[in-house]
């Protein structure tokens, strides 16, 4: 049977399974879904849509048969890392966005069991119209982003459990033939701790699934936080650049100790205008990456500076004074400082409209900018930071009608994000390697490195560009490939990757791959899930569906 011939079969099986409404294989979806932030991606031959883990099984026992790949998602927002696009051509869309419901809510133990449509927005809401007294987590990919996707990307937040797959407890899994794994404790029928404690017994198979295509996760339950007794947001702003090495130097002893122990974010000046603005193309022309000179007028002119650092202070009463005052001793020194509570943020919103009416409009600005990143720190998720994405457009959309998703807008992005140690020195150094490479294509450097745990941080680096000018497209793709060589020869890894760097990081001759690749064979020996993401295509029969 010929793939084309394999491929109908398939579309047939999966619509008298599911019904024709839910396999599409129209124009429209196709383009839908291979609408991409870099410069093209592959074109699938369908998109399934599943409604349950049953669902699910049949759909994968039915790609096995006639070999055609299929490629999950969860919401299909991975922005900058691959968006809803499979790594291969003519694969079928397993759109999971339909499973989402929030199975259990503990709140006695403060925990989740949610599906992989669940939204971010979708959790947030229910846990505030129940009164459960729980934070959750949120990125600052918007309320309509997936918690699962996140989560097996290894993605991270703003508070004490940034880390996503570190509160991640118990998995449900679809393997390639059909059979259904519960990780965990979650394979023992009467478990009690199956949502309480990550490991079971036996081996920790949950980091399988992460960063992988060894099967499909259809349920993972998320620990949450209890609200805090009192509450407080940092924030500190240092004038020149090397102010960066020492807020990262001051602020590690804090991190070591778990005296702070929330994400810590640290941005520079054009992380945040992105936020606000728009490139000034009128005031900057098209000479490319922005003058120091004329970013300085920008600082000026949007009271910001060169570094920005935010993070929160959560506990007892006694512990957020204490460490407020720890904070004021160590941070001081190096720039202005600021705390803010609910009652001084209501304060300066007050403030502002009333400064406004006299054309005084910074304050507004600043507020504009802190509010998101506020509600952040308390697991409320908020799209106003993906306005970043359209930096470098040369018609954005006006403010009314400003859509948050990148693909509606021609946003071009793409993610390089270093893991690197906590060391102002090893920041400066990353800093060093990737200005030159970015000046070399004329595009700014947009960065931000968050403190995510004790020891580590994550450089939130990327190229953004307009898709309508072509020449801009192919710049910011040789851009992207040189500075994500320069990195990783220098030793700073990336902590995910999208479609473009999935070759990046693979090594035939790397017996860690070797090894990814036996358990491929294994669990999937056709191939058929995900096939080359991240773990490197199998070869010989059975790796040549669809």
């Amino acid at each position: 049977m010929s793939t084309g011939e394999s491929l109908r079969a398939a579309v047939d099986s999966w619509s008298r399974f599911l019904g024709e409404a839910n396999v599409r294989t129209d124009g429209e979806t196709l383009a839908r879904y291979s609408r991409t932030t870099q410069d093209s991606a592959p074109r699938p031959a369908c998109v399934v849509f599943p409604e349950s883990t049953g669902q699910v099984q049949e759909v994968v026992r039915i790609a096995g048969r006639y070999g055609v790949v299929v490629y999950p998602i969860s919401r299909g927002r991975n922005w900058g890392y691959g968006d809803a696009c499979a790594p291969t051509p003519g694969a079928a869309i397993l759109d999971l966005s339909r499973m989402n419901q929030i199975l259990e809510v503990n709140t006695e133990l403060a925990y989740a069991v949610i599906q992989p449509g669940v939204s971010q927005g979708q959790l947030y809401a229910y846990l505030a119209e129940h009164q459960t007294g729980l934070w959750m987590d949120s990125t600052g990919a918007g309320p309509e982003s997936s918690l699962v996707g996140n989560t097996l990307d290894r993605g991270f937040g703003h508070t004490r459990y940034g880390d996503h797959f570190e509160t991640c407890c118990g998995m449900e899994v679809v393997l390639a033939d059909g059979r259904v794994l519960e990780t965990g404790f979650g394979h023992f029928a009467n478990a009690k701790a199956g949502r309480v404690y990550r490991y079971g017994v036996g081996p920790f198979l949950d980091g399988l699934f992460c960063q992988s295509n060894f099967g499909i996760v259809t349920k993972i339950g998320l620990w949450l936080m209890p609200q805090p007794e009192d509450f407080c947001f940092f924030f500190c702003t240092v004038k020149d650049d090397a102010g960066l090495e020492r807020l990262i130097d001051a602020l590690r002893p804090f991190r070591l100790r778990r005296m702070l122990d929330s994400a810590i974010h640290i941005g520079n000046d054009l992380r945040v205008l992105s936020s606000r603005i728009h490139y000034p193309w009128e005031s900057a022309g098209e000479a490319g990456a922005l003058s120091e000179r004329f970013r300085q007028q920008l600082r000026q002119m949007h009271g910001i500076d060169e570094w920005s650092v935010g993070g929160a202070i959560t506990g007892t009463r006694g512990h957020v004074r204490d460490m407020r005052r720890l904070l004021r001793r160590t941070l001081r020194p190096l720039g202005k400082l600021i705390f803010v509570d609910d009652a001084k943020l209501a304060l300066g919103e007050r403030v502002a409209r009333v400064i406004e009416r006299f054309g005084m409009t910074t304050l507004s600005e600043q507020l504009a900018s802190l509010r998101p990143v506020y509600a952040q720190m308390k697991g409320a998720p908020a799209d106003e930071s993906v306005h970043g994405t359209q930096w470098r457009l040369r018609h954005p959309p006006d403010h009314a009608s400003d859509p948050r998703d990148p693909l509606e807008t021609g946003c071009g992005l793409m993610w390089f994000s270093p893991v690197v140690p906590m060391t102002g020195r090893d920041a400066r150094r990353v800093l060093n390697l990737v200005r030159p490479v970015l000046a070399e294509y004329d595009f700014d450097l947009l960065a931000t490195f968050t403190l995510l745990n004790e020891r580590s941080m994550i450089g939130i680096l990327n190229v953004a560009f307009d898709k309508s000018v072509p020449d801009e497209v192919a710049r910011a793709m040789a851009c992207y490939d040189a500075a994500m060589k320069t990195l990783i020869d220098d030793g700073y890894v990336p902590y995910r990757t999208g479609l473009r760097g999935m070759d990046k990081i693979r090594d035939g001759d790397d017996v860690f791959w070797q090894v990814a690749r036996e358990i491929k064979q294994t669990l999937d020996p056709g191939d058929i899930i995900s096939r080359g993401r991240y773990v490197p295509p199998l070869k010989g029969p059975g790796a040549s569906g669809a």
